[in-house]
């Protein structure tokens, strides 16, 4: 990797809109340092990688002493420029069958997750006075969906405290954007829902491009908040 290029580190970036991110990122010539659960999906995305241009860092967001491990890991050596809180995982049951641990683990990755990836890379924006912190959230911040009620919960307390943030760090010259997407053809959606309803589906490098888009965009400019939907509307 070259030490003088633009880092960006990618949480969840194993599949879906995280790996399509990884990819859009190397394409304009900036180091992505990928994290993810599982290791094997995240080796493979050097498999192409002829520049070196991909660091895998495995880490497991819904743990905080993962999260600083990492953070500290890949800032040791190179520069963090951007963190895209993309890990996310949902569950598809209503209130009333939904188990406590699996709101344990929803809230554990998409919210405090997320937050602990802000905590570790804030102390190291404020002292180079800037950065971006751009998050991948959902249309379930939008519009209600029943089947969602735990998912829902995580994806609005991220978008809450990210606003809190935004305002608090403004005399940083940090940027924070949230992108929330409409359904986007990703495996957290079963193989046969994406079968049915793939053309209707965004898809993941589209999404991808319009957070690259962002971080590209000049000092004195920022894109708060991205709301993008399928043109046939929501599934």
């Amino acid at each position: 990797m070259d030490k003088e290029r633009a880092g960006i580190w990618i949480t969840g970036a194993n599949s879906g809109i995280g790996k399509a991110t990884v990819k859009e990122f190397v394409s304009v010539g900036c180091n992505v340092f990928a994290s993810a659960r599982r290791v094997s999906e995240l080796n493979r995305l050097t498999e192409n990688d002829s520049e070196s241009q991909i660091g895998i860092y495995p880490c497991n967001v819904a743990s905080r002493a993962n999260v600083d491990q990492t953070f500290k890991k890949i800032s040791a050596e190179y520069n963090i420029n951007c963190l895209i809180n993309n890990a996310g995982i949902t569950s598809f049951k209503s209130v009333e069958e939904n188990s406590v641990k699996e709101i344990d683990e929803v809230i554990n990755t998409n919210l405090l997750g997320s937050i602990y990836t802000i905590k570790a890379v804030l102390p190291h924006f404020i002292k180079i006075s800037g950065g971006t912190i751009i998050n991948v959230l959902s249309i379930v911040t939008e519009k209600t969906f029943t089947n969602s009620s735990v998912y829902s919960a995580s994806k609005m307390g991220l978008l809450g405290y990210a606003r809190v943030l935004r305002e608090e760090v403004r005399k940083y010259n940090i940027r924070v954007i949230n992108v929330i997407p409409g359904v986007t053809e990703t495996p957290i959606w079963t193989r046969e829902m994406r079968e049915e309803n793939s053309e209707r589906m965004m898809n993941p490098e589209s999404i991808a491009r319009l957070m690259v888009s962002a971080f590209l965009q000049s000092d004195n400019l920022v894109t708060e908040e991205i709301v993008v939907r399928p043109i046939q509307g929501d599934l």
